[in-house]
């Protein structure tokens, strides 16, 4: 069997639950920075995926603590799309990504980590971001300093939206 260590998600495995994480940054924004929050918005929020498929890959996900989309008010649903759609083109136009994935993945037999919070996942991708690693190893590389990117989108967010 081969093993692949990754100490830094040690953090994350033995960290104290908070409860919804989602939740816990809408209720703490004075720790926005430390939770790599991008931008508070009237019913949404933006935050930086602490365990990136790419470099960028963020969240835009409702402020109300709800598990079915279909439940959303229109007015949430109607920013989250809107958040989306302003987020796609500030990657490709601001942020250089050649194409973006959009996703939401529904319940937890759908694959969500966090099923009981909805939220969208906004994911760059350049030509060529996977390769042999993660074609044979079935293991990504994050090639970018994760606070550095951090600091630019949210720089970029503060200007564009």
């Amino acid at each position: 069997m081969d093993r692949l260590y990754a100490p830094w998600r040690d953090e994350y495995v033995t960290q104290e639950q908070i409860g919804c994480p989602f939740c816990y940054a809408v209720e703490n924004p004075e720790k926005k920075e430390n939770l790599h929050v991008l931008g508070y918005f009237k019913n949404c929020f933006l935050v930086m995926n602490k365990y990136p498929y790419t470099p960028g890959h963020f969240m835009v996900i409702p402020n109300k603590h709800i598990d079915a989309i279909e439940s959303l008010s229109s007015e949430v649903w109607l920013e989250m799309s809107e958040l989306v759609q302003k987020s796609v083109k500030l990657l490709k136009e601001d942020f250089g990504a050649h194409g973006v994935n959009i996703g939401m993945n529904l319940g937890e037999c759908g694959g969500a980590g966090i099923a009981e919070h909805v939220h969208y996942h906004i994911v760059p991708r350049w030509q060529k971001d996977t390769n042999f690693i993660t074609a044979i190893a079935n293991t990504r590389v994050y090639s970018t300093d994760f606070e550095m990117i951090y600091v630019k989108l949210k720089k970029l967010i503060e200007e564009k939206f």
